[in-house]
C-alpha cells in the first residue's frame, strides 16, 4: 500500500490538512451504544451514567444520533435515565440497588443525566426539579464548595475540588438558568461563597488547582472556569490575562517519553511550548517557525506529556475566556487526528494507545471547539465549551417553554454560542 493510500485509509489526506475518518468514529460509537463494553469497564459500573453521556453526545456531535437509534430505542434510553432518578432529588450513576446508603444520587451523575436527556431531546418535564434544586442546596458546604453525594446521615461526602463545583453549577444552569432569587420556592445556592472557593484555589502562575496552595492543573482549571461561566462570573478571576498565559503554556511538542527534536544537528529534548505567530492577544511565546507546523497537543501540568483529554480541557477553557487564538489550533487538531485517533475509531489517551470512551469523547469535543476567528472542525457539530454538548442541544434547552420562564437570560459565555 502506498503512503497516500495508507493515509487515506486512516482518514488523513497526504497533501492537505488531516481529516477525521468519520465512518470509523461513527462505527466505534455505535458499537459502544449497541453492544457490551469490554470487561475492563466493569469497574465503571457505578458511573454508567457518564459512559451513557459520552456515547450519546459523541453521536450527536458526529450528526448521526437520530439514525443510530429507532424511536423506540430512544424512548428506552430516556426511560433508563429516569429510572436512575432519586425520589429525594438528583440522579444515581446506575440503576442498581435501592436507598441512599447503597446508591445515592451524586452531583456528577445528575449533571450527566440531565445533559444526556437534553441530547436525546427530552423536555425534562419528568425531572423532579424542585426536589433536585433542594438537594443541590444541601450538597453545598458552609465554605461554598460542593461535594459529590450525601451520606445516610445527611453529611456531604466527596472531594472539595472544582469538578463537583462544575457539575453542580451545570445542574443549576440547566434547571434554573441565570435566574436570581427563588425558583419553585427554592433559594439559590451561595454563588459568592463558591466563587471564593475558586479564587482560593488559584495558583501564583494563573492556573487553578485542586485546593489552595496546590499545583495548577488543566482539568481543574477547565472545571473552575466553566463553573464561573455558568454563573456569569468569569470576571471574578484574579487575572484573566495570567490565566490565559498559563493555559497557552500547556501546548507542547513533547508527545511521548521518546520524543526528541534536533534543530542544530544535536539531539535535544523537545521544547515544552509551541505557539501561534505573535498576535495582539498572544502572551508572546517565541518558537522557531518550522516547529509551528508540528503536531502539538496539550499537557495538564508543567513538564508533563501531551494527552488527548487536555486538548479539550485547555482549549475549552480558552474558549470560555474568548482567547482561543493564543494557541496553535491547527497543530492541536493535527495532534488529535494524526497521533491519538485510532484506526478502529475513537481516540486514545496518548499516541499508540487504544481508544476509550473518555478520551474518545473529549477528542471529538476538542475538534468541535471554535471561537472568534477559529471555526470548529468541519466534520463535527459546533459545541458550547462550558456545557460540553452541541450548540443545537443548548439551543433546545433554552427554547423549552418552562426554561424560558425560569431563566430568560443566559450567561454571556453561553449566549455568544447560541443562535
Amino acid at each position: 500500500m502506498s503512503a497516500a493510500e495508507a493515509a487515506a485509509s486512516e482518514g488523513v489526506s497526504s497533501d492537505a490538512a488531516p481529516r477525521l475518518n468519520k465512518p470509523k468514529h461513527v462505527q466505534y460509537w455505535k458499537r459502544c451504544l449497541k453492544v457490551y463494553l469490554p470487561d475492563y469497564y466493569t469497574a465503571n459500573d457505578s458511573t454508567r451514567m457518564a459512559l451513557a453521556f459520552f456515547t450519546v453526545s459523541a453521536l450527536d456531535l458526529l450528526g448521526v444520533l437520530d439514525e443510530s437509534m429507532k424511536e423506540e430505542e430512544r424512548r428506552g434510553y430516556i426511560d433508563w435515565i429516569y429510572n436512575c432518578q432519586h425520589p429525594d432529588g438528583g440522579f444515581k450513576g446506575f440503576p442498581g440497588g435501592s436507598g441512599n446508603q447503597w446508591d445515592p444520587a451524586t452531583v456528577p451523575a445528575t449533571c450527566f443525566a440531565l445533559l444526556s436527556l437534553l441530547v436525546l431531546r427530552d423536555d425534562l418535564t419528568r425531572v423532579k426539579r424542585r426536589e433536585c434544586l433542594l438537594w443541590l442546596n444541601r450538597m453545598q458546604r458552609g465554605d461554598g464548595s460542593f461535594g459529590e453525594t450525601l451520606s445516610g446521615e445527611g453529611k456531604v461526602e466527596g472531594g472539595y475540588d472544582s469538578r463537583f463545583g462544575y457539575t453542580a453549577t451545570c445542574v443549576r444552569w440547566i434547571l434554573r438558568g441565570n435566574a436570581e432569587g427563588e425558583v419553585d420556592g427554592v433559594p439559590d445556592v451561595d454563588v459568592d461563597a463558591f466563587v471564593r472557593c475558586v479564587r482560593a484555589a488559584e495558583a501564583y502562575d494563573g492556573g487553578i488547582s485542586e485546593a489552595p496552595f496546590h499545583e495548577a492543573h488543566g482539568g481543574f482549571t477547565y472545571c473552575a472556569v466553566s463553573a464561573l461561566a455558568f454563573l456569569d462570573r468569569i470576571s471574578s478571576l484574579s487575572s484573566i490575562p495570567l490565566t490565559v498565559q498559563w493555559l497557552a503554556s500547556r501546548q507542547t511538542l513533547t508527545l511521548t517519553s521518546l520524543d526528541v527534536l534536533s534543530t542544530d544537528g544535536d539531539e535535544a529534548t523537545a521544547p515544552a511550548v509551541v505557539s501561534t505567530p505573535p498576535s495582539p492577544s498572544s502572551p508572546g511565546f517565541d518558537v522557531p517557525a518550522e516547529l509551528r507546523c508540528s503536531p502539538a497537543g496539550f499537557n495538564g501540568r508543567c513538564n508533563k506529556l501531551a494527552d488527548t483529554c487536555y486538548v479539550f480541557w485547555i482549549m475549552g477553557s480558552l474558549c470560555n475566556l474568548s482567547a482561543l487564538d493564543v494557541v496553535n489550533v491547527p497543530a492541536a487538531r493535527e495532534y488529535l487526528l494524526e497521533q491519538t485517533a485510532h484506526r478502529i475509531g475513537g481516540f486514545g489517551k496518548s499516541p499508540e494507545d487504544p481508544p476509550d470512551l473518555y478520551h474518545s469523547f473529549l477528542g471529538l469535543a476538542a475538534l468541535a471547539l471554535g471561537g472568534g476567528e477559529v471555526p470548529p472542525f468541519a466534520e463535527v457539530k459546533p459545541l458550547v465549551p462550558a456545557a460540553c454538548v452541541s450548540v443545537e442541544t443548548c439551543e433546545f434547552l433554552v427554547g423549552l417553554p418552562w426554561r424560558r420562564e425560569v431563566g430568560p437570560r443566559e450567561p454571556e459565555a453561553i449566549e455568544r454560542y447560541l443562535g
